[in-house]
């Protein structure tokens, strides 16, 4: 570990631009790509705090987002999710080991469910018809703070 500042500079500015580009997917239902590039960029620095090797881990990080967004681009071509989410997706498999990724996987999964069931319910409480777009980009940013945090928590103990 190279130190606790050098952990934390890298996971604020991650925080900060995971809630920027929720935010952003409310109001516009888009994710700017500068956002998702940063957090790609930023993903070496997180490596170097965290002390990473190149080899395995590192390349095994390359190869988590490379894998995760074969997947995620396939949802996207049958509309399933849009390219904002997908990108973010697999910019933050850069981020995360394995273990960790399933985990946001599942708590994204939790959270986006919620966020349509909650939209469902809004619609039809206001009577209106038509589709729905789900700012995904929410679910995804929740669950990669609340997966993410870990590291940090243990600099604490």
């Amino acid at each position: 570990m190279h130190g606790f500042v050098s952990v934390v500079v890298p996971f604020v500015a991650l925080i900060a631009l995971l809630l920027w580009a929720g935010l952003e997917d409310i109001r516009r239902r888009e994710i700017a790509n500068w956002k998702t590039g940063t957090i790609v960029l930023l993903a070496p620095v997180w490596w170097w705090a965290n002390g990473l090797y190149l080899w395995p881990d590192v390349a095994a990080q390359i190869g988590l987002a490379i894998g995760v967004f074969a997947i995620f681009a396939a949802a996207f071509h049958f509309g399933w999710m849009g390219g904002g989410d997908v990108k973010l997706i697999a910019a933050l498999a850069l981020w995360l080991p394995f273990g960790g990724f399933v985990a946001m996987l599942v708590a994204m999964s939790l959270a986006g469910g919620a966020i349509t069931l909650a939209m469902i319910a809004e619609q039809r409480l206001r009577r209106r018809g038509g589709h729905i777009e789900v700012p995904y980009g929410v679910a995804i940013a929740f669950s990669a703070i609340v997966t993410i945090r870990e590291p940090i928590l243990n600099q604490l103990s």
